[in-house]
């Protein structure tokens, strides 16, 4: 989901709070805080020698020991304000927005959808997977040998 897509939900539903759907069918408890919001630019080389860059902007919920804490939409709106105030490039809206969660390990996930139920917003928040970016340069050709790829004959 992106910014934009993300804040027009809050907008849309400012007294309502949040509730977070875990991929495998769990949920982070209600009583999570968003700590951070941060703007993640990384520029990286794939194994096949292209350059990319990527951009989100990255919530980190945290749950702390007061059980009966809720946040609403209207106040992450506030949160998100100062975050656009200076720190988020103009362009931000269009950044997919993750969420950052430690559940044993600390897990970045993707918002995959939003939905209203009753009192509160709802995400779907859905698992990052890896990828190879350069399968026409790294996965050998039919019949061709393994090193002529570029994971392959150690070069």
């Amino acid at each position: 989901m992106k910014l934009t897509d993300f804040t027009a939900l809050l907008t849309r539903h400012q007294d309502k709070t949040f509730q977070m759907l875990l991929p495998g069918g769990g949920e982070v408890p209600v009583a999570f805080h968003i700590t951070e919001v941060g703007y993640v630019n990384k520029h990286f080389i794939d194994c096949g020698g292209r350059y990319h860059q990527s951009n989100i902007v990255q919530l980190q919920a945290w749950v702390g020991e007061d059980e009966d804490h809720r946040l609403e939409a209207g106040k992450l709106l506030g949160i998100l304000a100062k975050a656009t105030t200076g720190m988020l490039p103009q362009d931000a809206g269009e950044f997919p927005v993750e969420i950052e969660y430690e559940n044993f390990e600390l897990t970045q996930f993707r918002i995959q959808s939003g939905d209203v139920a009753g009192d509160s917003v709802v995400l779907q928040l859905a698992s990052k997977h890896t990828d190879c970016l350069a399968k026409d340069k790294c996965l050998p050709k039919p019949g061709a040998p393994a090193e002529s790829s570029c994971c392959g004959g150690g070069k």
